[in-house]
């Protein structure tokens, strides 16, 4: 699995970003933000029960992330058409302001080694990247637990510090002094 300080594999993929007809697709690239951070984050299948939790509380916070110079982008390897036909049926997922990314010839997730033995899903898998395209921060859990979207976030405020910050620190809160 690639890890801290790995470059973010390069990709090339379909995806949603609207439910207006006409507008519904859009091909995206590792180099599509430049400039910006990315938190990536993996879910093994649409049409599941804990994965539109997480992708409706990536979606909530969307926002403030992107006030910190962050694009969220959700990934799963299903396609683009069956993300589509999801956001228009789940009610958390219809006016979901982040792109759903279709690795349906599993690249990206293999390539990040992210992908289930036994299942060929992506793991429930989240990544911080710096401007750069240098991986800061990695998160993977269990098919059965959903992520913390608020450690997501404190761990992108305590990135762009670039200071020492201490267990449980929170933005505002003072960072350590290595001397």
């Amino acid at each position: 699995m690639l890890t801290i300080g790995d470059q973010f594999p390069a990709f090339d993929l379909e995806a949603v970003t609207s439910r207006e007809p006409g507008e519904e697709f859009q091909r995206l690239r590792h180099d599509s933000y430049p400039g910006k951070w990315l938190v990536v984050f993996f879910w093994p299948m649409d049409f599941t029960f804990v994965c539109p939790t997480e992708i409706a509380e990536f979606g909530r916070r969307a926002r403030e992330l992107a006030d910190r110079d962050a694009v969220v982008l959700g990934v799963s390897t299903d396609t683009h058409y069956v993300h589509l036909a999801w956001r228009n049926q789940h009610a958390d997922l219809r006016e979901l302001p982040i792109a759903m990314l279709a690795d349906t010839k599993r690249q990206l997730s293999t390539a990040l080694g992210i992908l289930h033995k036994q299942d060929g899903v992506a793991l429930r898998a989240t990544f911080l990247v710096d401007p750069e395209g240098v991986i800061r921060f990695v998160s993977v859990h269990d098919l059965s637990v959903g992520r913390n979207v608020e450690e997501v976030v404190r761990t992108l405020d305590a990135l762009q510090t670039d200071e020492l910050c201490p267990c449980n620190w929170k933005k505002g809160d003072p960072t350590l002094s290595a001397a």
